[in-house]
């Protein structure tokens, strides 16, 4: 009769009790590597969770999680490293910006244990670490000359938190030494305060930052001959033959002209010594400053108001007195005024609503009743 059960006969089952203690000794005999990856890291820092090295830890559940938890290893590490996880919230700071950068990194990506008591806790793995996010971009740091792969070590050397000054200088002198002699004559060997790792300079990094159209400009206009170092900043040395103000206005161009639209000049009337205020603020340039005229002119009102006829010279030159910004018509006399008065010992007549053309109608030394009373009648009336 054929046994239905295959292997599981006294001979299979024996065969496969052997197979069991042949592999739980070989595992006894090699000790606990086919239980564990090796041996964690004892290098002491802060105290973290209760202790200062991984080798301490000796709960693995501390920081593996099961295959049915809903919790992960990055959560493990989280829970202890509080500083680092604070930092994955704000972007400007490393592991913030790591986050934000690469959606697919966990923690062991760039910290990986169980590789030994000595062993280094931070390997970037080549060049697959988001690098930009440091503010220098790999892109164009590939290879080397003579094709060979760019590591790690060939920037940081043995300390990956930390930047070798001369290893940009070393390694482009390989490529084209004189140019990097004359390269560094002229700019210093600071490499990383100007380039970023792309093959075009970032000027933003650079003291003058390029706004509006100046990021259209050739290098070549305002680095004649290849200089760059020691390059004025300022708008007037560039733009001094174009100058139309011949310097009336000074060399602080941009008080009224921005680098996005030259032409769109708006110049804060408030730097001056004549404010704008009320209707003045909405007058035209060039209805005060006529032919171009914007220096020198007067600051009174009588530069731009002549006295009417109708003050006769009776007021002086302030017209401040009377007349304000907001509404140059309704004027507020503020000096001494009698009000007339009729019959001896008469009642006060109130002319409050009057305006000073009605009593005086050519001129403010001259006063007329007639214009509002008859000859007859000073009370008014029919």
């Amino acid at each position: 009769m054929k046994n239905k059960l295959g292997c599981f006969t006294s001979t299979g089952i024996l065969a496969l009790l052997i197979t069991l203690f042949s592999i739980v000794g070989v595992a006894f005999a090699s000790g606990s590597h086919m239980f564990t990856a090796g041996d964690l890291n004892a290098q002491k820092g802060d105290t973290l969770g209760g202790v200062n090295s991984h080798a301490q830890i000796t709960d693995c559940s501390a920081c593996h999680v099961a295959a049915w938890e809903t919790s992960s290893m990055a959560n493990r590490c989280a829970a202890c490293h509080t500083e680092i996880a604070a930092q994955m919230f704000d972007v400007a700071k490393l592991h913030g910006a790591i986050v934000q950068k690469s959606k697919s990194l966990v923690c062991r990506d760039c910290h990986p244990e169980h590789r030994g008591a000595t062993a280094p806790l931070t390997d970037l793995a080549g060049n697959t670490f988001p690098h930009d996010v440091l503010g220098f971009s790999l892109a164009h740091h590939q290879l080397k000359a003579g094709n060979e792969p760019i590591v790690c070590g060939d920037c940081h050397g043995n300390d990956i938190t930390s930047f070798v000054s001369d290893s940009c200088q070393n390694c482009h002198s390989e490529m084209n030494k004189g140019f990097i002699q004359e390269h560094t004559s002229a700019f210093g060997t600071d490499c990383l305060s100007c380039h970023n790792g792309n093959n075009k300079f970032d000027h933003n990094r650079a003291s003058f930052k390029l706004g509006g159209k100046h990021r259209d400009v050739a290098c070549k206009d305002c680095h004649q001959n290849n200089i760059y170092k020691g390059t004025p900043a300022d708008c007037y040395s560039c733009h001094k033959n174009n100058d139309e103000h011949k310097g009336e206005f000074g060399t602080d161009c941009g008080s009224c002209h921005n680098p996005s639209k030259w032409d769109d000049a708006r110049f804060d009337h408030n730097r001056s010594n004549f404010k704008l205020t009320g209707a003045h603020a909405d007058v035209a340039c060039g209805d005060c400053h006529k032919n171009g005229q914007f220096k020198g002119l007067g600051t009174s009102c009588l530069s731009c108001h002549a006295d009417p006829p109708f003050h006769a010279g009776a007021f002086g030159t302030d017209c401040a007195s009377c007349h304000n910004t907001s509404n140059w018509n309704r004027a507020s006399f503020n000096l001494s005024h009698t009000e007339p008065r009729v019959g001896e010992g008469g009642s006060g007549i109130d002319h409050g609503g009057a305006s000073c053309r009605q009593c005086h109608p050519s001129n403010v030394q001259e006063a007329t009743c007639t214009a509002c009373h008859d000859n007859n009648n000073p009370g008014g009336g029919d």
